[in-house]
C-alpha cells in the first residue's frame, strides 16, 4: 500500500495497552511509531522533530486532546500536520468540536485494528494528494488551485474570489465539517463585518454555478458546510 514518503507517527495515548497495540499494529506496516503517555511529553519531543501524523486520545490527564489539536493548528510550522483523534467520546458534539479543531480523521473506541490502518493510510494519503498538487478533479469538476481556475465539464465556471476562497477550503477539509465561523476566518477575515448569512449566501451562488456539481457541497444541519462525494 503506497504511504509515499510518510513515516513517522506520534501517539497520544495514556492507556498503556491500547497504546501498546497501536504501536504494533502500525509498526508492523513499517510505520516508526512514538508514544507517548502525557501531553507534555508530546510538546517536548514536536519542538525537536515533525511528525508526518499525530493521533490523540481526547482524553489525557494533563491536556486534553482538543487543546493539543489546536496548539498544533494554530502553530506555522506544524499546522499541516494531519491530526486523527482515537478516542471513547463518541457524541456528534465531540466529533464536530474535533472536525472544527482541524482533525482529519475520528476514530472512536474500541476500534479494529484493520480500521485503525485503513484510516491512518487513507489519511496520509490524502495530505500526500494535498501537498504535491495544485489540480482537484472529480467527475467533470476541476479546481486548479495555483491558477485560480474552476472549470465543470471543460467549460469555465466564473466564481468570484469569495466563492473560489470557499471552495478551495472546503475541499483541503475534503470530508470535513466546517463551521460558518471558520469559513469567515479563512475567507473573510476577523476584522471583516460578515455573518452566518454571508457564507450561507456565497455558498448559495456557488452552488447555482457549480450546477450538478453542486451536490459535492454538503450542509451540515446547524453548523456549516462540507465538501464531500459520498
Amino acid at each position: 500500500m503506497d504511504r509515499g514518503d510518510f513515516r513517522k507517527i506520534f501517539l497520544i495515548e495514556d492507556d498503556e495497552d491500547i497504546g501498546f497495540a497501536v504501536k504494533e499494529a502500525l509498526s508492523s506496516k513499517g510505520f516508526e511509531v512514538y508514544h507517548f503517555l502525557r501531553a507534555t511529553e508530546f510538546f517536548r519531543a514536536v519542538e525537536k522533530e515533525k511528525p508526518d501524523l499525530v493521533i490523540i486520545d481526547i482524553m489525557l490527564p494533563d491536556f486534553d486532546g482538543f487543546r493539543i489539536a489546536r496548539f498544533l493548528r494554530n502553530r506555522p510550522d506544524l499546522s499541516e500536520i494531519p491530526i486523527i483523534f482515537l478516542t471513547a467520546k463518541i457524541s456528534e458534539e465531540d466529533k464536530l468540536r474535533g472536525f472544527e479543531l482541524g482533525a482529519d480523521d475520528y476514530i472512536t473506541k474500541p476500534f479494529s485494528v484493520k480500521e485503525l490502518i485503513a484510516r491512518v493510510n487513507a489519511v496520509l494519503r490524502r495530505a500526500n494528494r494535498e501537498k504535491n498538487s495544485k489540480v482537484f478533479k472529480v467527475d467533470g469538476l476541476e479546481i486548479d488551485i495555483e491558477k485560480v481556475e474552476v472549470t465543470a465539464d471543460g467549460k469555465e465556471v466564473k466564481l468570484t474570489p469569495s466563492e473560489f476562497k470557499i471552495l478551495k477550503f472546503l475541499i483541503e477539509n475534503y470530508g470535513k465539517p466546517v463551521s460558518r465561523d471558520k469559513l469567515i476566518e479563512k475567507v473573510w477575515g476577523y476584522d471583516h463585518d460578515a455573518y452566518d448569512r454571508t457564507v450561507d449566501v456565497h455558498i448559495k451562488h456557488l452552488r447555482d454555478k457549480l450546477g450538478k456539481y453542486s451536490k459535492y457541497i454538503k450542509t451540515v444541519r446547524g453548523f456549516g458546510y462540507k465538501f464531500d462525494l459520498t
